[in-house]
């Protein structure tokens, strides 16, 4: 009976996200609030039978009790998640932490198949930060002088990533962690987001050309502290969200044409100036050539994705672990190998569903702070998913940026997860303020009633 369980799982559980992902676009057609709610409850059904399949076929082909211990833990985890937090946030993004979740449930499942210890390991960061992650959007809600910190976020930013330049590790040629009591960080991963919120702070009232110059000059040193960091990746998705934030907070195409200048200038200068920056493009342009060495990465790669097909190969019937990083660097050729290419392509739809609903967020908000901040993160979240599948199909030279919710790495799903937290808070602090409104919008029209009653029996 077994053995037809595992058979048959993998289409199973290809359905179930595919059925997923199209819930996730479909729920754009509506427009109340209240019409989404059959959207999702079949969006947690699918969730959590996703999660079923996957760990059930992990212990039937591994035989080991502990996927169904940490299977258990993360369904709490996931209960409380969906049930809970619409009860503390009356003004929560469903849609958003539904997509949340089904990305970190995906994660949990590929990374539990390629170290059950690393799975575990990111999970206690996951649940800590998701708790953290709650106080900071009920403190984003109800606060409001972090609108006034500009040049603290600024430099704050800068100090923690001159701490890394002087005091980090060397990883790969790079400089992108410190170590603090045997745990290891990357500053530059809580700093995105420390950065959109400089950007939103410094341009949401003012965005003449002064304070535009002002905030490129801070920008660009934090992106040349992470160049000089050989942090090539995280420094192109600071420019890109840079050059973004500034083009919706002043409408202009001449900012927009500017950033895209000065994008293909650096990139060139990349090419020239670092030697990793040669070999990753050559790996690019002819990744069979040079098989044995600089194109080993990215030619596992595309033999993963191959052997999985459409439908994966099954879990534990793949070979993923012979891609060199495949947890942090190809995870989504993993996926791909043993969940199927659907469920690649699926994954990359709830990707751009969450884009699409910060980027809703942000411009149907009144308040400049909060569109520009929505947006922001929205631009440097899918970036970064762009970078890291783009890298792993050989659509864009490799950059070495992790796949945001899915990818082995604490730093990444801690900044991930207070990112979602932040424009949750945001989101909550918009309904809280159309409720207000509506309130007061009622109270005023009940007294002009009540004001030509009283005229009216007068006259």
């Amino acid at each position: 009976m077994q053995e037809y369980f595992v058979e048959l799982s993998k289409y199973f559980i290809t359905l179930a996200i595919a059925f997923y992902a199209l819930e996730s676009l479909l729920i754009f057609r509506l427009k109340q609030e209240t019409q989404r709610s059959a959207c999702y409850i079949r969006q947690i059904c699918l969730l959590f039978l996703s999660q079923l399949l996957c760990f059930l076929t992990l212990y039937f082909r591994s035989k080991d009790r502990e996927y169904l211990l940490f299977y258990m833990f993360i369904q709490v985890f996931m209960i409380a998640a969906v049930v809970l937090s619409p009860l503390i946030h009356e003004h929560i993004n469903r849609g958003l932490l539904h997509n949340m979740c089904m990305l970190l449930g995906l994660g949990f499942v590929i990374l539990s198949r390629l170290s059950l210890h690393r799975a575990m390991r990111q999970f206690f960061i996951v649940v800590v930060v998701f708790i953290i992650g709650m106080i900071l959007s009920m403190i984003i809600a109800k606060l409001k002088f972090w609108y006034k910190l500009t040049w603290l976020y600024a430099l704050l930013g800068i100090s923690m990533l001159s701490t890394v330049l002087l005091l980090g590790n060397l990883t790969r040629g790079s400089k992108l962690s410190i170590s603090l009591a045997g745990f290891t960080f990357q500053p530059s991963e809580v700093v995105k987001l420390i950065f959109i919120l400089f950007l939103a702070a410094a341009l949401y009232e003012d965005t003449s050309f002064k304070r535009i110059a002002v905030t490129a000059i801070l920008a660009g040193m934090h992106v040349a502290v992470l160049a000089v960091s050989r942090d090539l990746g995280s420094a192109l998705i600071f420019f890109v969200g840079f050059v973004f934030v500034v083009f919706v907070a002043s409408g202009s195409y001449l900012y927009l044409g500017l950033g895209i200048l000065g994008g293909c200038v650096s990139a060139v200068s990349a090419y020239y100036l670092f030697a990793h920056v040669r070999v990753r493009v050559l790996a690019w342009q002819d990744p069979f050539t040079y098989i044995d060495n600089q194109s080993y990465q990215i030619t596992q790669s595309f033999f993963a994705i191959t052997n999985g097909s459409w439908f994966g190969t099954g879990l534990y019937r793949g070979r993923p672990e012979a891609i060199p990083y495949v947890d942090t660097d190809f995870v989504f050729s993993a996926v791909c190998e043993e969940l199927g290419v659907i469920s690649g392509i699926c994954l990359l739809l709830i990707c751009l569903s969450c884009f699409v609903m910060m980027m809703r967020i942000g411009m149907e908000s009144k308040d400049i702070f909060v569109r520009l901040a929505a947006t922001g993160f929205g631009i440097i979240y899918i970036f970064q998913v762009f970078l890291t599948i783009g890298g792993g199909i050989k659509f864009i030279p490799l950059t070495g940026v992790t796949l945001p919710l899915i990818s082995y790495g604490g730093s990444s799903v801690m900044a991930t997860l207070l990112m979602f937290s932040l424009v949750q808070g945001l989101c909550i602090k918009e309904g809280e303020e159309r409720n207000v409104y509506g309130r007061n919008t009622k109270k005023k029209r009940s007294q002009q009633d009540n004001v030509q009653k009283r005229t009216g029996k007068k006259s």
